[in-house]
């Protein structure tokens, strides 16, 4: 699964699928030959891999069903102005993906998607306090260049912080550099 992957590189990733699979996959660099991949960089919703109507060049969904993974299905969530997406590919051993799993999995997937985006309500001042936590000032200095108290900056960070769900100002900053606010 990968979560808001912009032009490269997703914000999260998780990869549960064998690890022998994982590292031969790796190795033969089939990430760019993967029928899954490339529907997902041009659909969205979900499509079992039987499903898939693009060339597979590199026999990735044989060699795949060769480590177990018989029957699959991918889900690709993505229609937020960001132009971000979120995919998921799932794999069964023994059957084909019901209907109705899928639409649980694809459910599920546009929850986190939802959920995961950037917050819209940091104020200006909030942002400047992180940009500066950014470049490695400490509060004394923050509120120095800002021309504020630093209880007005502990209250900006306290602030930015509790809009982004971080538990330190470095972890705010670094977070509002991943959604791209800064």
């Amino acid at each position: 699964m990968a979560l808001r992957i912009g032009f490269a590189f997703p914000m999260d990733e998780s990869n549960k699928f064998p690890k022998k699979w994982i590292d031969y996959y790796t190795k033969n660099g089939l990430m760019l030959f993967d029928p899954v991949v490339r529907w997902v960089y041009g659909n969205t919703g979900s499509c079992r891999w039987s499903d898939i109507d693009l060339p597979d060049p590199r026999d990735v969904l044989p060699q795949a069903a060769k480590f177990g993974m018989n029957f699959g299905a991918v889900i690709c969530v993505g229609d937020d102005p960001s132009g971000q997406r979120t995919y998921g590919t799932f794999a069964r051993t023994d059957r084909q993906l019901t209907d109705s799993e899928i639409a649980l999995l694809f459910d599920d997937l546009k929850r986190l998607h939802n959920n995961s985006g950037a917050p819209t309500n940091l104020t200006n001042a909030e942002l400047e306090a992180l940009t500066l936590v950014k470049e490695g000032l400490r509060l004394k200095e923050i509120a120095y260049r800002l021309g504020v108290s630093e209880g007005a900056i502990k209250q900006r960070l306290n602030g930015a912080k509790k809009k982004l769900g971080a538990r330190t100002n470095t972890q705010a900053a670094s977070m509002a550099v991943e959604f791209r606010l800064l």
